[in-house]
């Protein structure tokens, strides 16, 4: 298994004066995704809860569901010429039965740490593929005060982040702002397949009462995983794309952007932002 963190010799320059320091860096390797046994994807990401990266990837894909349709994941030996397993390879098995559809969202078969989605046709596809529709009942309803709260909660359970600067973050949260699960990775994408494909193995799946929060921004692809998941509330410290919002206002899922201390704003599904009926102007 590749490490989480790596060391490099750098040259430091501060105020004039050279030295030279080791220096700790995210790691980023390459990890193949292969389904039942054929080749689907190669994304980049930070080695570690790489069963879960594969499953959480599944359920955005739309071929997993429950924990039920999952058999097994495994790294695969003999990964090399020589025989060697590096641990970037990964085989998921679905179980007996369990349908293998198409993959129609576009996706490039090489993926990068920040790639993304794009088009009306990603659209339609997310919406026809999703089996969590959102459907938080009773609706799920949170204050700005309790969603300001969450990216220092975030922040404070970032510990890799901390020695290397060089990390997203996403974290689960429960409606009352307890957190539940929080993942790290080089691409933003991956710490939330982390994150869904661990509820998935848990049988936790929908996330349907939860607060998804991201450290960075709000892309098409992370509300897309959001949807797929049954995950009500996206909040983002930076901006969404103008698909994630569509996205957003299309499924039914609240999108909150550029949350930043007690500053927001809802860009979707304002309904479940508990709002002070005097301080909403146009």
């Amino acid at each position: 298994m590749g490490r989480v963190t790596e060391r490099r010799k750098v040259i430091r320059i501060r105020d004039g004066a050279v030295s030279t320091r080791p220096d700790t860096l995210v790691a980023e390797e390459p990890l193949e995704i292969r389904l039942n046994g054929k080749p689907l994807a190669i994304t980049m990401r930070t080695p570690g809860d790489d069963f879960a990266l594969a499953a959480g990837f599944l359920v955005s894909e739309g071929v997993l569901t429950t924990a039920a349709d999952l058999r097994n994941i495994v790294y695969c030996a003999g990964a090399t010429a020589d025989g060697a397993n590096t641990y970037n390879v990964v085989d998921v098995t679905t179980a007996p039965g369990v349908t293998v559809p198409d993959i129609t969202l576009e996706r490039n078969v090489y993926t990068t740490s920040s790639c993304g989605l794009c088009g009306k046709a990603s659209l339609d596809a997310v919406r026809t593929t999703t089996r969590h529709p959102i459907a938080d009942t009773p609706p799920l309803r949170v204050t700005p005060e309790l969603l300001a709260e969450l990216p220092d909660r975030l922040r404070a359970a970032q510990r890799v982040f901390d020695r290397t600067g060089g990390l997203h973050a996403a974290a689960l949260f429960d409606e009352h702002g307890g957190l539940l699960d929080v993942r790290e990775d080089v691409g933003r994408h991956n710490a939330v397949d982390k994150l869904v494909g661990r509820a998935l193995q848990s049988g936790d799946l929908p996330l349907s009462r939860t607060v998804l929060m991201v450290s960075g921004r709000a892309s098409f692809e992370l509300a897309q995983k959001a949807v797929m998941a049954g995950i009500p509330v996206l909040a983002a410290v930076s901006a969404p794309s103008s698909l994630a919002v569509d996205l957003a206002a299309e499924t039914g899922m609240t999108l909150v952007g550029f949350l930043r201390g007690s500053s927001m704003n809802v860009y979707a599904g304002e309904e479940r932002i508990v709002l002070r009926a005097a301080a909403v102007r146009a």
